[in-house]
């Protein structure tokens, strides 16, 4: 059960629109994509897709609703997922000057960058928030079938989403790729990369509660 066809074109407009704007989540994507490459881009990107799934689940399910009206539930969430976003940039910055393993280093960083945007994205309550705040004013309640809608919808997002990081992922890798041979500039870039990562930690741990 969706909106009907109008509602659900303003949907769509709205949420590309919404994916398409440099956030947190570009910036994450960017970041990775700087340190280890176009794989670990393009994992990051799915990870952090299948950690705005833990958030259309939670939404479909009235547990981000608990959350988000919680103080203490938000501190903890918040708290979690900004000293793991500094952990992950302080490791960016200390690793900058090593030299990754030939041939395993890229399988190695694209598992290690999905697990990391699924666990980053999981933790972000502004996701939540979006959500919350975003996806409700499509759902039409006299269709019934609330938490499907919302769940259709909220897959929709988050596909949107990923295109948009996988593309951000395959830019940010080409620029990377031009600077292969200058191993100073690459060695900054990779620890700007760890300090854009420690900002979006603190970031976070500023957030503030919807309402």
């Amino acid at each position: 059960m969706t909106p009907d066809a109008a509602g659900l074109l303003l949907f769509l407009a709205a949420a590309l629109a919404i994916a398409v704007t440099p956030g947190p989540g570009i910036f994450y994507v960017a970041a990775r994509t700087l340190a280890g490459g176009r794989g670990e881009g393009i994992a990051s990107s799915f990870g952090t897709g299948l950690g705005g799934l833990v958030h259309v689940a939670a939404g479909a399910l009235g547990v981000s609703a608990l959350v988000m009206a919680s103080a203490q539930a938000f501190t903890v969430l918040k708290v979690a997922g900004a000293a793991y976003l500094v952990w992950l940039g302080l490791r960016a910055i200390r690793e900058a000057r090593r030299v990754p393993p030939p041939e395993r280093a890229v399988a190695t960083g694209a598992a290690w960058a999905f697990r990391e945007g699924v666990v980053v994205e999981a933790l972000n309550p502004k996701t939540a928030a979006f959500f919350l705040a975003f996806i409700p004013q499509f759902v039409d309640p006299a269709q019934g079938g609330v938490a499907l809608q919302f769940a259709a919808l909220g897959l929709v997002s988050v596909a949107l989403n990923t295109l948009v990081d996988v593309a951000v992922a395959c830019a940010a890798s080409r620029a990377r790729d031009g600077l292969a041979r200058r191993a100073g500039l690459v060695r900054r870039l990779r620890e700007a990369s760890g300090a854009v990562l420690c900002g979006l930690g603190v970031s976070l741990a500023f957030a503030r509660r919807a309402g």
